[in-house]
């Protein structure tokens, strides 16, 4: 059996070495948090304008105020004060293929399709094969952004200043368009479909997406457990529930 080995890091009495560079001297001061992140996946630090995009692409997901993970996170700090790894741990455990995680599907069907030699022909499969099954298309309709997620837009303009090249955004555009024509009716480019073509633009695979929502969503978190202990909002959350939720006796 081959010995494991790690690239990421390493230290010793004196140092801490991080990819091959020294984290006091060739990081700390030298490169944002963004760009590290985006070392620590790919083993080679972004360009200015892949650093613009994911760190885009990071704020956008960030924050969203009363939504299951903020939630959750609330309640479980509530229930655990004075620890919060465990209410942003709680929080981040909701994040999937319902809410804010839905960026790795939708990358995955636009990293398929690039290479097709008819995109449009692709469009039409995909669509025609989530409709058949009933299923969502990952990275299309928002519950409350309508018509349009205002996100989306916001981040194709930054990609486009970036000088990104473009073409997963296009093609996202040309699923979009194939999926209004099908259903009969304008469904959205969410925040997660719009970070999916991002993040394949700045070589980002499918398979890190959902692991920058988690790092995104964090620092939300963090923002409303410092509030929570200020508020006790999740009390409230337990007072409406009880209030609200009528225990009913179960039909024989």
């Amino acid at each position: 059996m081959d010995p494991v080995k790690t690239h990421i890091a390493t230290s010793d009495e004196t140092s801490i070495t991080v990819r091959g560079l020294d984290l006091v001297n060739d990081l700390m001061g030298k490169h944002s948090f963004t760009a590290v992140t985006y070392f620590l996946l790919r083993g080679r630090m972004p360009t200015p304008s892949q650093t613009t995009v994911l760190d885009a692409c990071l704020v956008t997901l960030m924050e969203h105020g009363w939504t299951p993970t903020s939630i959750i996170a609330r309640l479980a700090a509530d229930s655990v004060p004075g620890q919060a790894q465990v209410g942003i741990a709680a929080g981040l455990l909701a994040i999937g293929d319902v809410f804010v995680g839905t960026m790795e599907g939708c990358g995955r069907i636009l990293a398929e399709g690039i290479g097709k030699p008819d995109p449009q022909a692709y469009c039409r499969e995909v669509v025609a094969a989530h409709r058949a099954e009933r299923k969502a298309l990952p990275g299309f309709g928002h519950p409350f952004h309508k018509p349009d997620d205002p996100r989306s837009p916001r981040l194709f303009a930054i990609a486009r200043q970036a000088g990104m090249q473009g073409n997963y955004i296009a093609l996202l555009q040309a699923l979009s368009a194939e999926l209004d024509r099908a259903a009969g009716r304008h469904l959205t480019i969410n925040a997660t479909g719009a970070i999916a073509a991002l993040l394949l633009e700045i070589d980002l695979p499918p398979a890190v997406m959902r692991s920058i929502a988690v790092v995104s969503r964090s620092g939300g978190l963090a923002g409303h457990l410092a509030e929570e202990q200020q508020t006790h909002a999740a009390r409230r959350i337990w007072q409406l529930a009880e209030e609200h939720i009528p225990y009913e006796e179960p039909k024989a």
